[in-house]
């Protein structure tokens, strides 16, 4: 008889875990409390728009190769990805916007009209991250981090120093580059790891490599599409889906998980893989002495910020606007304080904008646009209607003067989403939107375990343990706890 697993949540990390042991040869059961699978990166339809709901870059196309590769399939098997080219534009201070060129030539002579020079550092910069990435995407991040011993190769630390671990990503980035602009353009794409790049190691300008010479793609239909394809992919290898199936309570007798109760009827298994808000397991569905981790813990522990979003439908076409913007048009420290230092609703927030219906009108009526609006904020903030309908107008108008047209009178859907949401939808921890920041003091080892230390059939995947946020490292962190399950239970 095949050792039967259970997975709760089918987002990315839960879907990868499922596809990951079915393959093994487990029976496995993916429990989901939406209607779709997906989890934060779930679609919303109306009026003929479809939204992405969460994640809207995708970066690391060798990462999701890989993934699909692992099943004997290809990315092309269930969507068709098209190169941004330019990949995105940077709106400055002063009127001042950067389109960066696909062309890593281009981009070269780009970065030289910022700062005359700057060519020889530029490739030197990437050159160390592409050694970056090579070592941390295909080594360090498919550790399950449960030991010290893991890292006690000798060529692994002597890499430590080569990695840059000990180094902040601002620090680096200033090392090679001088120019405000080049610096805010370098400094990026760590924000996508849930924190700024005075507390991020520079290990990971790997990310950059991921950027300028990796590129930015887009899946057409939107990023649902991956999880499309890998809920295909699942249910190809046996995966047992059920829908609407909100777990409320995991039954544990003499240190193991004996029933998993939900809204649909209880289930048994050998394993349980918990795919949803690790807080929100440990809390709310273990009995209190079989939690891992203390409420001390977890207050003490940096998350990545929340976020405030718009989902807009307009009823006619944009111009002056790229696929991706970023708005940092303001003080970028001024707002990551109010993020990170004394947490506080920003006053003159960074925002991103994401119009996917410049690339893909299927996304869209015809002749309308698509919009997918940001704004980072601190984790736990309050959130009323009228703190949203606020912050909409805030950056709203900043979107209409810098790209000179209308837009608020021609929106004719307008949904957002911000902490609440994310709490109820997510059961989020502080309501935050990616995770635990990636901190030195909070990757590797220092990380949330994958495995329970006080329940022996219990295991944890996705952005609140290793290896970390991201939708990359999601569909890895699947994997790696699949590998350590079916070596350590079997």
């Amino acid at each position: 008889m095949a050792k039967k697993a259970i997975v709760i949540g089918a987002g990315f990390s839960g879907l990868s875990a499922a596809t990951h042991l079915a393959d093994m040869g487990w029976d496995v059961t993916l429990l989901e409390k939406h209607n779709q699978t997906g989890g934060r990166a779930r679609i919303m339809e109306k009026d003929g728009f479809r939204f992405d709901m969460g994640p809207s870059w995708y970066w690391m196309p060798d990462v999701f190769e890989t993934y699909f590769g692992w099943f004997g399939k290809k990315v092309s098997d269930y969507y068709e990805l098209v190169r941004l080219d330019p990949s995105y534009s940077v709106f400055l201070e002063g009127n001042e916007r950067v389109d960066l060129p696909a062309d890593y030539q281009e981009f070269r002579k780009l970065c030289e009209s910022l700062e005359p020079g700057v060519g020889p550092k530029l490739d030197e910069f990437l050159k160390q991250a592409a050694y970056k990435y090579k070592v941390g995407i295909n080594e360090f991040v498919y550790k399950p981090s449960l030991s010290l011993t893991e890292f006690a190769d000798p060529r692994l630390l002597l890499e430590v120093f080569r990695l840059d671990l000990l180094k902040s990503m601002s620090a680096h980035v200033r090392k090679f580059f001088k120019d405000e602009r080049l610096i805010k353009i370098m400094e990026f794409p760590v924000l996508f790891l849930g924190g700024t790049a005075k507390t991020i190691p520079a290990l990971y300008s790997l990310m950059n490599y991921a950027d300028i010479k990796l590129g930015t793609w887009y899946p057409m239909g939107g990023m649902h599409k991956i999880a499309e394809g890998m809920t295909a992919v699942a249910v190809e290898k046996g995966v047992k889906i059920q829908l609407n199936t909100p777990v409320r309570q995991l039954e544990v007798k003499g240190g193991k998980i004996m029933a998993v109760v939900t809204d649909n009827g209880t289930f048994t298994a050998d394993v349980i893989i918990n795919s949803g808000d690790y807080h929100h397991c440990e809390t709310a569905l273990l009995p209190a002495a079989f939690r891992s981790y203390s409420d001390d813990y977890w207050n003490s522990r940096v998350m990545a910020p929340s976020s405030l979003l718009y989902y807009l439908g307009i009823n006619k076409r944009l111009k002056n606007l790229l696929h991706h913007n970023l708005f940092f048009d303001e003080d970028f420290n001024r707002h990551a304080a109010e993020i990170y230092d004394t947490p506080r609703w920003p006053e003159r927030p960074l925002f991103y904008a994401s119009a996917p219906s410049l690339t893909d009108p299927s996304i869209a009526p015809e002749g309308c646009e698509n919009m997918f609006l940001l704004i980072p904020i601190a984790p736990g903030m309050p959130d009323t209607p009228e703190i949203r309908e606020k912050y909409y107008h805030i950056v709203m108008e900043r979107l209409e003067q810098r790209t000179g047209q209308e837009i608020r009178p021609h929106v004719i859907v307008k949904e957002t989403f911000a902490y609440q949401d994310f709490v109820s939808e997510y059961h989020s921890f502080k309501g935050n939107a990616y995770g635990l920041a990636n901190t030195l003091t909070q990757t590797a080892i220092l990380k949330p375990s994958l495995r329970s230390k006080k329940v022996s059939n219990l295991f944890h995947t996705g952005q609140l343990t290793v290896p970390g946020p991201g939708v990359p490292p999601s569909l890895i962190s699947g994997r790696v706890v699949a590998q350590v399950v079916e070596r350590t239970v079997r």
